[in-house]
């Protein structure tokens, strides 16, 4: 019972960390990444022309950011979850996801990118920020109860 509890509070305790370096990266977004889109996006960008971007820095930095939130929420799977089926099977759907996610952001900007504000505004969150996990956890923790 004992040995129950101390699993549980170290299952707690590494989850709380890896939901504050998710935190951390929102947090200090503006300096670690590039992203001509952050300060855009809070003002009203809908009279306003689209900032001067390099492209192939956005997508390093996007991709990276991506990466990094993708393997921080692995992580978080396989605290909560202990199963590698699942963390496997994420692994792949991020793959998959940010692969088309990366490329639909690039095809929008390169070629409709003033008439397709709000298309880029959620495909770039969708890419920034850690959405997969709000759908991943109560996902499998559905799956993991029906199997029960």
């Amino acid at each position: 019972m004992q040995q129950k509890s101390i699993r549980n509070k170290s299952k707690i305790g590494w989850s709380l960390f890896l939901i504050l370096l998710l935190v951390l990266i929102r947090a200090f977004e503006d300096t670690i990444f590039y992203d001509p889109f952050l300060n855009y996006y809070k003002e009203e960008y809908t009279h306003l022309s689209f900032p001067q971007i390099n492209i192939f820095k956005l997508f390093f930095s996007y991709g990276f950011r991506f990466y990094i939130n993708s393997v921080i929420s692995l992580l978080l799977l396989y605290v909560i979850f202990k199963d590698r089926q699942i963390v496997k099977f994420s692994a792949l759907l991020y793959m998959v996801l940010g692969s088309i996610l990366m490329i639909s952001f690039v095809f929008v900007l390169t070629f409709f990118a003033e008439e397709s504000k709000m298309t880029l505004f959620y495909i770039r969150r969708f890419l920034i920020q850690p959405i997969f996990i709000l759908l991943f956890i109560p996902g499998f923790y559905y799956q993991k109860k029906i199997k029960k």
